[in-house]
């Protein structure tokens, strides 16, 4: 109950965007190899982002 008003952190807000353009990379890799590649080189980025925020 007291988390409700709780801010998302900036690493948190990068791990949601990081799991939805993994689910988009995954529904595209069988429909379009391109798009498919661009998502995963985003969320690629992302995971580096990640890394260095918690480094």
């Amino acid at each position: 109950m007291f988390g409700l008003f709780k801010k998302k952190s900036e690493v948190e807000k990068l791990q949601d965007k990081f799991k939805s353009l993994m689910k988009e990379w995954h529904e595209l890799s069988s429909i379009n190899r391109s798009e498919s590649d661009k998502k995963y080189a985003e969320a690629e980025a992302i995971a580096k982002q990640i890394e260095e925020l918690k480094a």
